[in-house]
């Protein structure tokens, strides 16, 4: 089901995590639906941004704020009252974590518990979806798919760190929100591609880097399996859980957000549709043991989002990936970051219709 106008006009979002790729997509997203929306987030992280240049910060109240200082959170909190709030803001990359521990384990574990605990002293919130990671699953190798009964665990800090988010939640939940009549919800997300990602380590921005610059891309693991999808099949979901949840607080739980099982494909299949709809670029594949340790295969079972909650991706690989280049060439070519993303949510959300 589509996020509808009539649902979102005129609620108020607090929206952590807005400056960064998925956050300003969702902004957007929440703008386009007449929700009045505030940011809680720090500085973006790169440079260039889609925030900026989507100029984000122009359909918003924001506040930059980093959510380990529980002292600057709690009175944006307050001075919001939030009806729904979507958790985004994280240390999101798994090399970064590698390199940063403590700035990941304190974000990502500590950052969640100072918005949940200044959740507890405000009346008005009716629900709330924190948003982790597909790699929140014990995965010890090779596994049909993974479902939210599995067992939660991490061996990178990022891992670790999200699924201690996921525990925290629970506990949140069980402990004080439930009771309140606040629908805590957890959303794990398979690897998200689309126009304006420009971080680092992450396959298509690290393509469009390379390639762009006549360099060709170094692949460490070209036959890693990732539940890959188009940024706003996630986003979608997200507004879809908020929107069932509204009136329906027993559904409260985790999801898993992602293409079906089947629909699962390696690396080298992505940058190979990359490449094609980019029209040209070289890519040296290693032999997949460079580096830190990352998991082979992840798959995610959808089952019971596509069930509870009617969700059901829109877009496969090959358009996914296609839309994603197509935006970035658009970009190159001096065309607005704003229109293209609008362009993108229109078409997104004609499909079926």
């Amino acid at each position: 089901m589509p996020p509808t106008d009539s649902f979102w006009r005129g609620k108020r979002v607090l929206l952590t995590g807005h400056t960064g790729f998925k956050g300003s997509w969702l902004s957007l997203w929440l703008a386009r639906l007449g929700a009045r929306v505030t940011g809680v987030a720090l500085p973006p992280a790169t440079e260039p941004n889609l925030y900026h240049l989507a100029h984000v910060d122009k359909t918003l109240d924001s506040y930059y704020c980093d959510i380990r200082v529980e002292k600057a959170l709690v009175p944006i909190v307050r001075t919001v009252l939030p009806e729904i709030v979507i958790h985004l803001a994280a240390q999101p990359l798994v090399r970064a974590s590698y390199r940063a521990p403590i700035e990941t384990l304190t974000t990502n574990i500590m950052g969640t518990t100072h918005l949940l605990e200044a959740l507890r002293a405000i009346e008005g919130v009716r629900v709330v979806v924190i948003v982790t990671t597909d790699k929140v699953y014990k995965n010890s190798g090779p596994s049909d798919s993974f479902s939210e009964n599995d067992a939660l665990g991490g061996n990178d800090p990022y891992s670790a760190s999200k699924a201690a988010c996921e525990i925290v939640t629970d506990c949140y939940r069980a402990s004080f929100l439930g009771d309140r009549a606040v629908a805590v919800a957890t959303a794990r997300a398979g690897n998200v591609i689309g126009g304006g990602d420009w971080s680092a380590d992450r396959l298509i921005p690290d393509a469009i880097r390379a390639w762009s610059s006549g360099h060709t891309l170094q692949v460490r693991r070209p036959n890693a399996v990732r539940p890959w999808q188009h940024v706003l099949e996630p986003l979608s979901g997200y507004m879809s859980l908020v929107e069932k949840l509204w009136d329906n607080q027993p559904l409260a739980g985790a999801y898993n957000f992602g293409p079906p099982a089947h629909e699962t494909a390696t690396v080298r299949e992505v940058l190979e549709l990359a490449r094609a709809a980019y029209g040209h670029g070289e890519v040296a594949y290693g032999d997949g043991n460079e580096g830190p340790h990352e998991a082979e295969s992840l798959i995610l079972d959808v089952e019971k989002a596509r069930t509870l909650l009617e969700v059901t991706p829109k877009w496969r690989l090959a358009a996914a990936v296609e839309r994603t280049m197509q935006w970035y060439g658009g970009q190159a070519e001096g065309q607005s970051a704003r229109m293209l993303c609008e362009a993108d949510m229109a078409a997104y959300q004609s499909v079926g219709v």
